[in-house]
C-alpha cells in the first residue's frame, strides 16, 4: 500500500512556512507515515529550483522522484484560475500532477505566455477552465487535472461563491478528461456519495498542507495499491483500479463544513441557515454558506447513501490534535511533542499509532485517557464542533 498526499505546497506559496523545504518535508513525512508526497508548486522558477537539487528519479520514466534516504515524491502544483463565465465571476484551484522535468518545463513555458510565475507558488492565470484542460492536453496526455477542494465556498469547482453545478458546466466537452476530484477537508466521500452524477468521478483527498508539521501534512491522504510509479498512480485515479481507500478528517473539522460568519461568532447547520435566509442575524449580510448546505442543494440521493464499488475511507483527527486536547496544551507545546514523539519512537510513526497499534501496547506508553481516544478516533466515533467561514471544527471531549 502507498499512502500519498500529492497536494501541498512549498515556501514561495503565500500563506506559508518559509521553512518549507524538501528536507523538512521529507523528515516529517517519514514521521507521519506517508510513502509519497507531492512537490507542490513547480511552476514556480526558485522552487523547481530547489526540486531538482534534492530530488532525483528513482529509475528513469519512473516519473518518482526521491531524495539520498528514499523519500518518494511526484511532481505537482496547484493552479488558480480566475474568469468569467456564464454571467459571474469564477475561481477554480486545479491540482497538476506531470510524469517529468521535461514536461514540467513544457507547463511553466505555456503558462509564463499567459502571466508571471514567479511571484506565488500557486499562480493565478485568467484562463477558463476548459481552456486549460487544453492546454495541458496538448503539452502531454500523461498530466492530470484534478479539481481541488471541490467543495470550498470560494475556491471549490462547486463552492457556494464561485463555482458551478456540475463538472459539465465548467469544463464543457473537456469534461472527459477530468477522472477524480479532491473531496476537501470539509467534506468526505460519504457526502459526495449523495450527488449520482459523480458516480463516474473518482475521490481523492490530500492534504493541500502550508506547512511541514504533522498536523497538517497528510492530515488527508490517498492510499494506493499499485506500484510506485507515475503511470500506476495515475491509472489509479483514472480507473478506481489500485484505488485503495482515502484519509480523511472529520468533515466538521474543516473550516468551511457549517454556513455562518465566523466574525459574528454565528455558525450554524444548513436547516439552520434556512430560517434564516442565508442572512446573517447580526450584521444583516449574506452568509458564507459552507459545504454541508451546498451538497444539500446539489444531492439527488439521501443521507447514508453508499453506491456501488464506492472506495472506502477512513476518518482520523491528526495525533497532535488528541494529544493537545487531553493535555490542554498546545499544539506546538513541548509538552505536545513529548508525547507524540514517545509514540512515534515506539510504533515507527504516525499513520501507525492512529490505524494500527495496540490499544494495551499504546496505553502502557501514554496512559488510559488517551489510548481512549485513539482508538475512538480510529473508530470515527470523536464528536466535533463544526467549523465555518475559515475557522476549524474543534474537537469535543
Amino acid at each position: 500500500m502507498i499512502i500519498a498526499d500529492l497536494h501541498i505546497h512549498g515556501s514561495y506559496s503565500r500563506a506559508c512556512s518559509k521553512s518549507l523545504t524538501i528536507p523538512n518535508l521529507e523528515k516529517y513525512a517519514k514521521i507521519k507515515g506517508i510513502d509519497l508526497l507531492g512537490t507542490g508548486d513547480f511552476t514556480h522558477p526558485k522552487w523547481i529550483e530547489h526540486i531538482k537539487d534534492n530530488l532525483q528519479e528513482t529509475f528513469k520514466d519512473s516519473g518518482i522522484y526521491e531524495t539520498k534516504t528514499g523519500q518518494k515524491f511526484l511532481l505537482s502544483t496547484e493552479i488558480s484560475l480566475i474568469f468569467s463565465q456564464g454571467g459571474k465571476g469564477r475561481k477554480i484551484h486545479l491540482i497538476v500532477l506531470a510524469k517529468s522535468f521535461d514536461i514540467v518545463k513544457q507547463i511553466s513555458d505555456s503558462l509564463g505566455k499567459r502571466g508571471r510565475l514567479d511571484y506565488d507558488g500557486r499562480p493565478i492565470f485568467g484562463i477558463k477552465a476548459v481552456e486549460f484542460v487544453e492546454m495541458m492536453q496538448n503539452i502531454d496526455k500523461s498530466i492530470e487535472i484534478i479539481p481541488a477542494h471541490a467543495w470550498t465556498p470560494w475556491f471549490g469547482i462547486f463552492g457556494s461563491m464561485s463555482g458551478f453545478d456540475s463538472l459539465e458546466e465548467c469544463f464543457g466537452d473537456k469534461t472527459k478528461h477530468i477522472s477524480a476530484i479532491e473531496t476537501g477537508m470539509s467534506s468526505d466521500p460519504e457526502m459526495n456519495w449523495r450527488l449520482s452524477k459523480l458516480d463516474s468521478i473518482n475521490l481523492v483527498s490530500f492534504s493541500d498542507a502550508h506547512s511541514f508539521w504533522p498536523w497538517r501534512l497528510g492530515r488527508e491522504a490517498t492510499v494506493f495499491d499499485t506500484k510506485m510509479d507515475y503511470e500506476s498512480i495515475i491509472d489509479a485515479i483514472r480507473t478506481r483500479r489500485g484505488l485503495n481507500s482515502t484519509i480523511e478528517v472529520d468533515p466538521a473539522y474543516g473550516k468551511y463544513h457549517f454556513t455562518g460568519h465566523r466574525n459574528c461568532g454565528i455558525c450554524i447547520s444548513p436547516k439552520e441557515a434556512a430560517k434564516l435566509n442565508n442572512i446573517c442575524p447580526k450584521c444583516g449580510k449574506p452568509f458564507t454558506v459552507g459545504v454541508l448546505q451546498r451538497v444539500e442543494e446539489l444531492a439527488d440521493r439521501p443521507e447514508g447513501f453508499v453506491p456501488e464499488n464506492a472506495v472506502p475511507f477512513k476518518k482520523l483527527i491528526p495525533l497532535s490534535e488528541l494529544i493537545s486536547k487531553i493535555l490542554g496544551s498546545g499544539i506546538a507545546s513541548k509538552k505536545t511533542w513529548e508525547i507524540y514523539y514517545r509514540l512515534v519512537k515506539n510504533f515507527g510513526n504516525e499513520t501507525n499509532v492512529l490505524l494500527y497499534a495496540d490499544e494495551n501496547e499504546i496505553k502502557n506508553v501514554v496512559g488510559e485517557k488517551l489510548s481512549a481516544l485513539i482508538i475512538k478516533n480510529r473508530e470515527g466515533k470523536i464528536n466535533i464542533k463544526a467549523g465555518c467561514d475559515g475557522k476549524y471544527g474543534e474537537i469535543i471531549l
